[in-house]
């Protein structure tokens, strides 16, 4: 980044004040920061060009690498599709089998470093410099927030994933030689209804808690401080900075950011594959749409040119925007369920779900010595996985929404926000469609496959056909959010930090995710998405243990508000 003013002082620790000029789109911090004394400029190692009259402003190392190696993989999967699924099968046995402890472990240290630091005095930090006030209100920022980290998720699996922990929490436990190969939770409640709904909700609030909310935050805490108080470029080989000094603009720089791309394309392309497969089905279940490949590519190829008009408006104009509409459409939703719904049952169920969450935590949340391999290592290995890949790509975002909020407000915000969010959501649809199948005698739902189950709970309740097509509407929102806002992510990191790079070359990366989704769907279904987020989701899990040591120097150098 160009020196700020003040930085051919002698860096002697103490914070400087900078002025409030700012290069490259990323604003000079303002009041006090302990800005980082470097030669490197923004964008110093970019390529320039207009070719053909499209303006390009990219890295060339990294942008390079990144996107022929993800345009071979997408070729080599779309050419050999027949071979490519037993290839992906036998890569996401290996890695949950054996590496499963490796993500219970790193999720687990996230969660606990963003606690700690809630109660520090470095909570007082403030994103920006110690004047800095917030670019939005708490109802835009709480919108992106939801919107970004797991809106797809909680769509496909919301009635999906509290049904199926129930249906195998009440089966028990069944043995095989000597080896478990039941999938429940734990130690399951065999023929305890009462005691199978609350260990399936506290299963299923434990995936989509404070452990990804966890990884989230102190990936974007990290890249917020490094950005806006330390005046480093936004991308995540500055997190590294206090390890690697200088050499972090050289290869190992190159490799943190070339390994975050693919974190974040893998990860980002395993949500947009499960929204695409759900709103398929749902097309199929209420229009009868063909639920076919053809129907896949036709989906994600049109939900990609509305990604592509979000991209052309911008942060202001498209992603805020579709994040608050679709929170609008989301609260209604759950608003409806709840109404319609066994509405006590489900208000009872908020506060027992979170009691059974927080005493189920420590064995849940045990790295080693599991007996439900099963759960632990398909289950919630796959999650953190996939939460860790994504956090490039959700971390950044919301470090670009957050500046001007202290450490402690981010911090908490991030963490408790979304997550009660998702408490009370799967708490509505998890808990109707238990009550549809224990008390109603409606078993249709708990047969339905995975991408379908939230259409046939709908389909019990009033006014079915009008809620399902919301679900379809809020599945595409949240599929082109994600693309929009996660093309802004992987074209800053490939612009070598840039967050005003052409928009071009975000058009370039929106294109590439659709094209990704296509070709892991094709070439082996969720079995390919699940393996793409767990094969990048592992190194970058190492990464961010590393980054976890880099966050703390840098925060403990800052003035405190």
């Amino acid at each position: 980044m160009t020196k700020q003013p003040n930085d051919d002082k002698p860096n002697d620790g103490k914070p400087r004040e900078p002025d409030d000029t700012g290069t490259e789109g990323i604003p000079a911090p303002e009041g006090p920061a302990n800005l980082i004394d470097t030669d490197y400029v923004i964008g110093q190692d970019n390529i320039t060009a207009s070719p053909l009259g499209i303006d390009v402003d990219l890295h060339g190392k990294v942008f390079l690498f990144s996107s022929l190696v993800i345009l071979l993989f997408v070729i080599a999967t779309l050419a050999l599709q027949d071979q490519m699924e037993p290839i992906f099968n036998a890569m996401f046995s290996f890695l949950t089998t054996n590496l499963s402890w490796v993500f219970l472990l790193g999720a687990n240290v996230f969660v606990l470093l963003a606690i700690v630091l809630i109660f520090t005095p470095m909570g007082r930090v403030r994103i920006g410099g110690a004047n800095a006030r917030p670019d939005f209100g708490y109802l835009g920022w709480f919108a992106m927030l939801f919107a970004a980290g797991m809106g797809i998720g909680l769509m496909f699996y919301g009635v999906s994933e509290p049904l199926t922990h129930f249906g195998t929490a009440i089966d028990g436990i069944s043995m095989e030689n000597g080896v478990r190969t039941d999938w429940a939770p734990l130690g399951a409640a065999a023929g305890d209804q009462t005691a199978a709904i609350d260990l399936s909700m506290a299963a299923t609030i434990f995936h989509w808690g404070l452990h990804p909310w966890g990884a989230y935050a102190i990936v974007g805490l990290s890249l917020a401080i490094f950005a806006y108080n330390k005046g480093l470029p936004l991308t995540m080989r500055s997190i590294f900075y206090p390890i690697l000094g200088e050499r972090v603009w050289g290869w190992p720089g190159h490799a943190i950011d070339i390994l975050a791309v693919f974190a974040t394309l893998f990860g980002l392309t395993t949500s947009l594959g499960i929204g695409a497969t759900q709103a398929s089905a749902g097309l199929h279940y209420l229009f009868g749409v063909p639920d076919t490949n053809t129907t896949l590519i036709l989906l994600i190829m049109g939900i990609t040119v509305v990604a592509l008009g979000s991209i052309m408006l911008g942060v202001d104009k498209g992603v805020q925007r579709l994040s608050q509409l679709n929170m609008a459409l989301a609260f209604l939703l759950l608003a409806f369920v709840i109404a319609v719904g066994p509405t006590l049952m489900i208000a009872i169920g908020v506060f027992d779900n979170l009691l059974g969450y927080v005493q189920n935590l420590p064995a849940l949340s045990m790295p080693f010595g599991r007996e439900d391999a099963n759960f632990s290592q398909g289950w919630t290995a796959f999650y953190w996985a996939w939460w860790i890949a994504w956090s490039p790509f959700v971390g950044m975002f919301i470090a670009r929404v957050s500046r001007g909020r202290t450490v402690r407000e981010f911090l908490t915000a991030v963490l408790l926000v979304p997550s009660l969010a998702s408490v009370v959501w799967m708490t509505a649809f998890g808990t109707t469609a238990i009550d549809q199948v224990i008390n109603q005698g409606i078993t249709k739902v708990q047969d339905a496959a995975l991408e379908l189950q939230l259409f046939t709970m709908l389909e019990t309740l009033p006014l079915s056909s009008i809620t399902s097509f919301v679900g379809i509407v809020l599945v595409i929102v949240f599929f082109v959010t994600s693309s929009d806002s996660g093309s802004l992510v992987i074209d800053s990191i490939t612009a070598g930090g840039k967050v005003d790079a052409p928009k071009p070359q975000r058009i370039f990366w929106a294109l590439i995710e659709g094209a990704l989704a296509i070709a892991l769907l094709l070439g082996g279904g969720l079995s390919a998405l699940q393996t793409a987020a767990l094969t990048t989701g592992l190194p970058f899990t190492i990464v961010l243990l590393v980054g976890c040591y880099a966050i703390v120097k840098g925060l403990m150098s800052e003035p405190r508000s």
